[in-house]
């Protein structure tokens, strides 16, 4: 397929599930061909202690299409973490990007030419929680995942939604400090 691609970008928050659940991801989506394979090439290239680049996987051998590479943006530190991050939540991105082309976002006719990279949002508290529920996290993370593919490929949200909305728009967290909670 010759058609051009502009590189997309999205984010998304999904929460409701058992504190440490929620995901946050963002993504960038390009074509292998080009500046965005370059630099997907040079991020799994480009190991650093505690920031592993690794291809989402499906099971210990089935790469998921389009080929994607989760990084993350908490420091990894821990054994039970890195299992977590690298076995439910790797699993779930996976299935979130098998979804995305399911449900056609993504190009069915495109998925060995495009590349997904996805920054992923794992709290740390995880690693603490003897009561995970794996499933909880696989389902947020996947929908997480799907959701902010959705948002990229759509591109949304579009300028003329966020200038109408600018001013009733305030960050949780600048709420928060205002509301002198942080």
């Amino acid at each position: 397929m010759n058609e051009k691609f502009i590189m997309k970008i999205g984010e998304a928050l999904v929460a409701g599930g058992p504190a440490g659940t929620a995901a946050e991801p963002e993504v960038v989506i390009g074509e292998l061909d080009g500046p965005f394979g370059t630099a997907f090439a040079n991020l799994i290239g480009d190991q650093s202690k505690g920031h592993s680049k690794v291809l989402a996987i499906m099971n210990t051998d089935i790469m998921v299409k389009p080929a994607t590479l989760m990084v993350s943006k908490v420091t990894v530190k821990e054994n039970r973490y890195t299992n977590i991050l690298m076995g439910t939540v790797q699993a779930a991105i996976a299935n979130g990007v098998l979804d995305s082309v399911r449900n056609g976002d993504i190009p069915k006719e495109r998925a060995n030419d495009l590349g997904v990279i996805v920054s992923v949002w794992l709290n740390p508290s995880v690693s603490n929680d003897d009561n995970l529920d794996h499933k909880i996290l696989f389902d947020i993370h996947r929908k997480a995942t799907s959701q902010a593919i959705h948002k990229a490929m759509t591109n949304k949200p579009d300028i003329d939604w966020l200038l109408e909305n600018q001013e009733s728009i305030i960050h949780k967290y600048f709420q928060m400090g205002l509301d002198g909670k942080i």
